[in-house]
């Protein structure tokens, strides 16, 4: 029987974990584990690598390789182009032992057979921006029917774009939908081989070269369709170095201390501006309205189950995955051990 939500909140909020799982005895031998891979969708711009949030913070911080330095265990970081569909791949290859994702490539990860297990949030409502070829007379969702819209499908952008739709009654079979990834459909926008786009802040880089309008953001529509992201790991890696995770999870808490402090918003646009080549005027304008100390929060608490629910339940609608499933199930696999 599914545990409910309440109840996996209680048992998984990641510092109850790191707690839970630093208490228990190794399952796998320490000179075991060498390496930690870590996988994150690449959102760079530029030559650097960046995937945003908090993968950023660690990694500039070094703080996943300070924790540990002692016990002889490199950290990997691996960017992916491809982002979540290819990120899954690596996870059913064995390449990947963790990996920061958006809601989407996660469920689709999970609903397809991946054994994941779903360890922290990472980042909560995430907006996500409509641009439009300038003159397009495109303003809101219905007037894309019919028309050219780039979308990176298997991504959460895709699933956000959906709940968007879904919000004033349309699908994807309103429109003529172009499978392009993030830096493709900047692209194609620019050059006006498709009416709009849906994605990330990276879309106001055009806005600002006034080669596309943003007519709306998912703050516009309520928040439907903003995006839920979550660190999610091989379930062969937590069941042999539970240790590690604990670990992992707990030198994650250090780098989401200093994320939501709100105090460290100028810093933080600095370093990804810097990372994935974007304008900071960009990102301070994606964050403005936003407080980095709600955006961050890595507890696994009710309400951010509730959405993923929500996300896994609209990705069977629409047919994303074949079957839905629990997320408490998702998160119950090592608490469960963890908590007898």
């Amino acid at each position: 029987m599914p545990i409910p939500l309440k109840h996996a909140f209680r048992r998984l909020a990641a510092p109850a974990l790191a707690g839970l799982l630093g208490c228990l005895p190794l399952l796998g031998h320490a000179d075991d584990l060498k390496q930690i891979r870590i996988a994150v969708p690449d959102l760079s711009a530029g030559s650097q690598h960046s995937g945003g949030g908090i993968s950023d913070v660690l990694r500039s911080q070094q703080l996943l390789e300070k924790a540990f330095a002692d016990d002889g265990v490199t950290i990997e970081w691996k960017y992916f182009k491809g982002a979540g569909p290819v990120i899954n791949e690596a996870f059913a290859n064995g390449q990947v032992d963790f990996a920061y994702l958006g809601d989407l490539a996660a469920i689709i990860g999970k609903a397809n057979g991946l054994d994941t297990r779903l360890l922290s949030a990472a980042a909560r409502d995430n907006k996500q921006y409509l641009a439009v070829v300038p003159g397009s007379g495109i303003k809101t969702l219905q007037d894309l029917k019919g028309k050219r819209v780039g979308l990176f499908r298997g991504t959460a952008t895709q699933l956000s774009f959906d709940a968007a739709l879904a919000s004033v009654g349309l699908t994807e079979k309103d429109l003529k939908i172009i499978n392009l990834d993030f830096n493709a459909s900047v692209a194609a926008l620019a050059a006006k081989q498709i009416d709009a786009s849906w994605g990330g802040s990276n879309l106001s880089s055009l806005q600002a070269k006034g080669l596309a309008d943003i007519p709306l953001n998912t703050k516009d529509l309520n928040n439907a369709g903003s995006v839920q992201s979550v660190l999610v790991a091989s379930g062969a890696f937590v069941d042999a170095h539970p240790q590690a995770v604990a670990k992992l999870l707990k030198a994650q808490e250090q780098g989401v201390q200093w994320l939501t402090n709100d105090a460290n918003k100028p810093a933080y646009i600095a370093l990804v501006s810097g990372l994935a080549n974007y304008p900071a005027h960009i990102l301070e304008k994606d964050t403005q309205d936003q407080k980095f100390s709600e955006i961050f929060v890595s507890q696994l608490d009710p309400v951010f189950l509730g959405k993923l629910q929500d996300s896994v339940t609209l990705a069977a609608e629409q047919r994303l995955i074949r079957k839905p499933f629990q997320v408490s199930e998702w998160v119950t696999p090592p608490l469960a051990a963890a908590s007898r």
